[in-house]
């Protein structure tokens, strides 16, 4: 039987996209719903041009009700990947979801992590210090922002002359590459 995953997103969806065609054909794993915390998020667009169901919810039911969680229940979900979702996953996902939830972060842990940092904030405070690397980390989800157990990290040169959106662009190609590859491998080793 397939793994059923469901994708969290905020934004404009290009991770959820690589999602929705790595496993297309999959006959193991099967993107099942796409929720967002943002009503005007392309990532919805994108789920609707992949026949794949959506979910909008506020700041209220995500963090004081069971509503979130019961639309994931309702749906058979095995796993969640956060796919540029920027809330903290309250305790009743996480402690339903165990081990199951998958974040990528467009930094190097520990480097450039916690609260705030994300998108250009990351990049930006990697030109601030001079770090000649950047990188993704792929890691598991805990109660705490970007402190789950690291799953895959892979790291991209950071040249004088690069600005932040170079960084970016630079980081967005390994996130395409190797978010699916890894959340594949994580899934089916971790068969419930």
């Amino acid at each position: 039987m397939k793994k059923r995953v469901a994708i969290f997103a905020s934004g404009g969806g290009t991770n959820a996209e690589k999602f929705f065609e790595y496993f297309t054909n999959s006959n193991e794993i099967e993107i099942c719903i796409l929720l967002s915390n943002n009503s005007n998020a392309y990532a919805l667009e994108r789920a609707k041009n992949h026949n794949t169901a959506t979910k909008v919810f506020s700041r209220q039911e995500f963090q004081k009700t069971n509503e979130v969680l019961d639309v994931l229940e309702s749906k058979r979900i095995d796993f969640i990947i956060l796919a540029g979702f920027l809330w903290l996953i309250p305790s009743n996902i996480i402690k339903a979801f165990p081990d199951r939830i998958i974040n990528i972060h467009p930094a190097l842990l520990p480097k450039y992590g916690g609260k705030g940092m994300y998108g250009m904030n990351v990049h930006e405070a990697v030109k601030r210090n001079n770090e000649t690397m950047s990188g993704i980390t792929i890691h598991l989800v805990s109660e705490i922002y970007d402190d789950g157990k690291i799953l895959f990290q892979k790291e991209t040169l950071v040249e004088d002359r690069d600005t932040p959106v170079d960084i970016a662009n630079k980081v967005h190609v390994l996130e395409h590459r190797y978010f699916p590859e890894v959340v594949e491998k994580y899934v089916l080793e971790n068969l419930l």
